[in-house]
C-alpha cells in the first residue's frame, strides 16, 4: 500500500489529527524556531550517527550534544532512536531551554541541507504516528539503509525490537527505566563533586555496567542478534544504539556499530569524508571546553580500497 492509500485507510479523526501535526510543522511556534548561524569554526563530515540522548530527562546531557552539533556540519546525520523520551515525560514533565536549542539546531541542520533521518526507539515511540509524513525535512522512519562511501550498505535501527524484556514484559523494562534513572542521579552527584576536585567527568553508570556479568552477557547477545537479524537481509553491516554502549568493530566481513548515547558517554558515530568510520566522544577539556575525542583502533573501521 503506497502512502496516499495508507493516509485514506486512516480513520478521519486521525487522518486530522496528522493534518494538524503537519500545519504545526510547517508553521513552527517561535521557541522551536532554529537559531541563527553564530559562525565559528565547524568540523564537515559526511554523516553522523547519534541516539539515546533522551531529550526531557535530567540526565541528558543536552549541552554537549548541543555544542557538539554547533560546531559539526554533515551531508546526513541519522537519530538513531530515543532521542525524546517520551516515558519520562509522562512520568514526569521536565524541558529545558537547552533541549529546545538542541532541537532548534537540528532544524536549522536540516533548512541548511542536512538530510536529517530520525529513527524510531521504544523511548521515543511516539514518534511513529508520524511515519511517512513530511515533517519539514526530516524523514521519521522504523528503520534506514544507509550506504558508505565504499559501496557498503548499513541497517540503521534503534535496536529496541531485539530487546527481550520490552517485547514479552514491557512493564518490568518500565521499572527498570526508574532504577536507572535513579542511577543516572546518583551519577551526577559524583560528576558535580568530581568537577569540583578539579577531575574530568567520569560514568559511575557506565563503570557498572561493564563489570557486572549479566549486563555484559545481555550486551554480548544483543551485538550478535543485530549482526544475525542484519546479515539474514544481506546487509553489510548495522549502526544501532538503545544499549549506551558505543562500539565499532569489523568481524568475518560484517560492520557492527553502536554510537553509544548523550546520557552517560556522549558519543557518536562519525563517517568522515574519505570514507573513515570512527567512533568520537565528546568531552570536557582540562580546562574546562568542550572537545572531541576520536577512538582509533580496536573502535575504528577502514574503508576498503
Amino acid at each position: 500500500m503506497d502512502a496516499q492509500a495508507k493516509r485514506r485507510a486512516l480513520p478521519a479523526n486521525r487522518r486530522a489529527d496528522r493534518q494538524r501535526r503537519a500545519r504545526w510543522v510547517e508553521h513552527p511556534p517561535k521557541w522551536l524556531e532554529p537559531a541563527p548561524d553564530t559562525g565559528g569554526e565547524r568540523r564537515h563530515v559526511r554523516t553522523i550517527f547519534i541516539s539515546d540522548t533522551h531529550l526531557g530527562t535530567r540526565g541528558g546531557k543536552a549541552a554537549f550534544l548541543l555544542d557538539f552539533l554547533q560546531k559539526h556540519d554533515c551531508d546526513r546525520i541519522y537519530l538513531v532512536g530515543d532521542i525524546i523520551d517520551g516515558w519520562a515525560l509522562r512520568r514526569n514533565w521536565f524541558w529545558s531551554e537547552t533541549q529546545t536549542a538542541v532541537l532548534a539546531e537540528l532544524l536549522r541542520m536540516d533548512a541548511n541541507g542536512t538530510e536529517v533521518v530520525l529513527v524510531c526507539g521504544n523511548h521515543d515511540e511516539f514518534l511513529r504516528r508520524w511515519i511517512d509524513l513530511p515533517l519539514g525535512g526530516v524523514r521519521i522512519v522504523d528503520e534506514a539503509t544507509h550506504v558508505l562511501l565504499d559501496g557498503r550498505r548499513l541497517l540503521v535501527l534503534h535496536g529496541d525490537q531485539f530487546d527481550v524484556t520490552i517485547r514479552h514484559a514491557k512493564w518490568l523494562t518500565h521499572l527498570g527505566d526508574r532504577a536507572y534513572t535513579f542511577a543516572l542521579w546518583l551519577n551526577d552527584l559524583l560528576a558535580a563533586a568530581r568537577r569540583r576536585l578539579g577531575y574530568p567527568y567520569w560514568s559511575l553508570s557506565a563503570w557498572l555496567k561493564a563489570r557486572v556479568k549479566e549486563a555484559v552477557k545481555f550486551i554480548d547477545g544483543f551485538e550478535r542478534t543485530v549482526e544475525e537479524h542484519a546479515r539474514r537481509r544481506g546487509f553489510q553491516g548495522a549502526v544501532c544504539g538503545h544499549i549506551h554502549k558505543a562500539e565499532l568493530r569489523e568481524r568475518d566481513g560484517f560492520l557492527y556499530a553502536n554510537d553509544g548515547d548523550w546520557v552517560e558517554s556522549c558519543t557518536a558515530l562519525v563517517e568522515e569524508l574519505d570514507g573513515n568510520l570512527s567512533i568520537v566522544e565528546w568531552v570536557q577539556g582540562d580546562g574546562g571546553e568542550l572537545t572531541l575525542r576520536s577512538h582509533e583502533a580496536p573502535r575504528r573501521a577502514a574503508v576498503s580500497a
